[in-house]
């Protein structure tokens, strides 16, 4: 299994890269331990951040609040929670825990 992610019960934890200013919104794939995510927003105000929850939600088919930035505020480097993902995108090559 990758080290950036892991299930906990019905949670997912991801180890993302980001890279903000990017031409569109996108999964990139495995990058070292991290799962690199493109976004078009500028990492300014907040706004890279609101806008990488606002584009998870809908990868993951989750509401805005099923989603919590846990470390990495203020750098490309983060780890996030979704809870209860009701789809997986293929892109990112996540496998549901076969134990669950």
């Amino acid at each position: 299994m990758p080290g950036w992610f892991e299930w906990r019960g019905e949670e997912l934890l991801l180890s993302l890269r980001i890279q903000p200013r990017a031409s569109r919104d996108e999964i990139a794939g495995p990058h070292g331990n991290t799962l690199k995510v493109r976004i078009t927003a500028p990492p300014v105000d907040g706004r890279a951040n609101a806008h990488l929850l606002k584009y998870l939600a809908k990868v993951f088919g989750v509401s805005r609040s099923q989603i919590e930035i846990v470390n990495g505020q203020t750098g490309r480097d983060k780890r996030v929670r979704i809870r209860s993902p009701s789809q997986l995108p293929e892109s990112a090559a996540i496998q549901r825990d076969p134990s669950d």
